[in-house]
Order: structure tokens, then sequence, then C-alpha cells
């Protein structure tokens, strides 16, 4: 049997040559179905509708005319084949008569199989189950499984079918917002459940130290960006300290950054540390990276079970800053920097010395990672850099910020000297020391 050409058409009367039954339209649904791209001033396209029915002596839909007094478009498929075709964006509402048989299944006992298979093929169009005159409970159920109303298919008028596809476009609309809305906060739920699971818990309890992290990603609503930063205390009293950045900022970038964060404390529970460490950590690196040249920059410490002196890698990552009490305010240097290993992936076999560091009674030891100092500065587009950090920190050292509230106020200033949020990831951690 000849598969039948779609018919697209705008109608001007009514087919079956009865009476004209003409209605207007208060406003263009083009717009109330949130689709209008139309230019202030212009026409508004008309809106279309699909009528997906096979009986010729079938409902008869009037004409139905925009604010304008433009035809609106209606575009008739006598199968769900034909319906596929015709069903291009501008479709807004479909009606769609009940007693056509499902695609494939013209002995389906599911009486409903058919709105089933439209709702799959047109998830985000408005749509009208047609059914016999009086057959309320087989429409009510039609609308229960998905359709936005329905109609007896005798009993069609202008009027009638006018109300019925403002509200089925105006309630598709509302429920796609409320399904956004939903599905939005499971989300951002979802996202901070996550978030506490990737994001480290610190294990440093009897050390006798204080600790404070701040961590902004880069990337807008990202959970997780490519820095990350832990702190753990071995059996034998050492406190142990690392920050690191993975180079990029995608999401392979900070899943990269969580396997790192925690094959270091793995590592480093199981004893290694130094140069051996970072090395087993650079293996880790190169075996998890997708691309060649993805790499990490990472900042480790050990600080002795006395808390006086500590060692420090580096691995192309910036020194960490050193504060101790001085006269009236306390006084920010940088550690040494002379020995600074490469950066993780970037030489096979390197090694990454670790240098001994005199920290004293009483210091704090701030971790930070690169974002926090690559942010502009004044209208030269000049960088924060290191040493426009250590006069920052000092000088809100002297504000009398300690802990927590001296890194987000590190970060909030870095961002306003910024002009506006940093491009990088951020994180800063804090050590300290009190007698």
């Amino acid at each position: 049997m000849p598969v039948p050409i779609p018919r697209q058409r705008a109608i001007p009367a009514v087919e079956s040559g009865q009476a004209r039954a003409a209605t207007v339209f208060g406003g263009p649904l083009e717009q109330e179905a949130g689709r209008d791209t139309t230019p202030h001033g212009a026409t508004a396209a008309p809106l279309t509708l699909l009528l997906i029915e096979d009986d010729p002596a079938g409902p008869i839909v009037p004409e139905l005319l925009d604010s304008s007094g433009k035809p609106i478009r209606v575009r008739t498929a006598r199968n769900l084949t034909e319906a596929e075709r015709l069903l291009t964006d501008d479709v807004h509402c479909i009606l769609l008569d009940l007693a056509l048989p499902a695609a494939g299944r013209p002995e389906d006992p599911d009486e409903l199989a058919v709105l089933r298979q439209v709702l799959e093929l047109a998830p985000r169009q408005a749509v009208i189950a047609l059914t016999a005159s009086g057959d309320a409970e087989r429409g009510a159920e039609a609308v229960r499984v998905g359709a936005q109303d329905y109609l007896f298919r005798d009993e069609l008028d202008s009027r009638l079918l006018n109300r019925a596809i403002r509200y089925a476009v105006e309630r598709k609309r509302s429920d796609t917002a409320e399904r956004r809305l939903a599905e939005g906060k499971l989300r951002a739920q979802e996202n901070r459940r996550l978030e506490r699971g990737l994001l480290p818990t610190p294990l440093l309890e009897g050390s006798g130290l204080r600790f404070a992290a701040r961590y902004r990603p880069g990337r807008s609503r990202a959970l997780l960006g490519g820095d990350f930063y832990d702190a753990v205390r071995t059996p034998d009293g050492t406190v142990h300290a690392m920050i690191g950045d993975v180079c990029g900022h995608g999401p392979d970038e900070a899943a990269l950054g969580v396997e790192l964060r925690i094959a270091w404390r793995a590592l480093t529970l199981a004893g290694l540390c130094g140069d051996q460490l970072l090395d087993t950590l650079q293996e880790v690196l190169i075996h998890e990276r997708a691309h060649e040249e993805i790499f990490a920059t990472l900042c480790t410490v050990d600080i002795a079970p006395d808390g006086r002196r500590a060692g420090l890698c580096l691995a192309g990552h910036p020194s960490p800053l050193l504060v101790r009490p001085g006269g009236t305010a306390p006084v920010p240097r940088l550690l040494p920097y002379e020995n600074n290993g490469p950066a993780l992936g970037l030489l096979p076999g390197a090694r990454w010395p670790r240098m001994q560091v005199e920290l004293g009674a009483e210091w704090s030891l701030m971790l930070y990672t690169d974002g926090l100092i690559e942010g502009r500065v004044g209208t030269d587009g000049d960088r924060l850099g290191q040493d426009g950090m250590t006069a920052m920190i000092h000088r809100q050292l002297c504000e009398g910020l300690r802990g927590e509230e001296l890194l987000r106020a590190a970060v909030n200033e870095a961002r306003n000297l910024n002009g506006g949020d940093l491009t990088d990831d951020v994180a800063v951690v804090l050590l300290e020391r009190q007698r």
C-alpha cells in the first residue's frame, strides 16, 4: 500500500464545505510558547499545529486566526511516520486522534499506545488528545499519561479549540519550567553532597595545629576545578600538607586533581614522602591523564612532630608564605624557591630536592595555587604576583585578620583587584601553630 503524501496547509475555511467559523487569538501563541524571536515591531510568525489522524471523515479543524488576522498554519499527518517528518521546531501543539493505531502495533491492546509514542517523539510540544464523544474517561487517562488536554473529536469548534490550544501550550511551558526548576534543585543538592565527598577532611587530630582552607573553582557554576589540597598526620606525629594544580579548567582536570589528592593521602599514610612520593605521583598522573600535555604543579611540606621545622618539596609550584610574629605585627615572607623541581608529568625520571625550613615556635604557613597571584591589578593589567600577595597579606594581618577570615579576605581582595571573578581556580591552605 503506498504511503500517503503528507499534507501541509493553512486552512482558509472548513474543509467539509461547512460555513466558515473564524476566531481571533488575543495574542500570538508564538510568544506564549516562549519562542518569540521576532524583533520588536516586526510581525510574529503564526503558530503551527500538527493534526495526526487517518480518517478522511474524521475531525474537522475550524479556521483559526492570529491577532493580525493571519491563518494559523495546520499540518496534517495520517500516521506517525508522516508526523515525524512534519514535526519541526516551529510546531507548538499536536492534535492527536487516539483512534489512530500505534506505529508497527495496530493490534496493541494498550488504547493509549499511540499517545505514548507521540509523547516520546515530541517531548517539547503540547499535545491535545481527540477522543470519541462522551469518552471522558479515556480522555482523562490521556492527560494522566502526559497529554496537556483532551477534546471530543466530533464537538470541535473554533472557540473550544482556541481555548484548548492556549491552555495546552501554556501548561506545557509551565510543566517544562517546573521540571527544569526541580531538576536544577536536585542537581544543586547532589553537587553539594558530591562536594562534601570530594573536598578533603584533614586528618590532624593530636597535632595541635590549626587548619583553614579556601577553595573557589574558576569555571562558572563548577563544582570543582583542577586545584587540590590535603593534610594528614602520620603515626610518628609528622604533619604532612600539600597543595596542587592540574593545568586546565575542565571536568577531566578536576577529576585528575581528585585522583592525585587521594593518591597523595594513601602514599603519605603508607610512609612515602619527599622525592619518592612525588615520583610515584608522577606515575599516577602519567597513567591517568587524558592527554600527554597535561601536567600538575605541587607543593608538599612535612612538619616535624615538635612543629619547629619542616621539609619542603616544590614541583613547579609557587613557594609557601611563612608568617612569624615580629614587632607590632606578624611578618610574612616567601620560603626559598631555588631548589624547585619540574612540574609532574613533564620530565620522566625527574627529581625534587627536599629543603629543610626552620619554622620557629609560633608561625603560620600559607600554601596557595597560582590562581591567587595571577589575577590582574589596576588598569595596566599587571599581575598581582607573589610580591603583591605578600604585601596584601601583611596589610590584612595588620588589620587583625587570622585563620579563615584571612583566607576569605585574601581571595575576595584578589578578585576585587582583578575587577571581577578570577578566571583560574583558587585554593589556599593555612596551617598555624601557636604557643
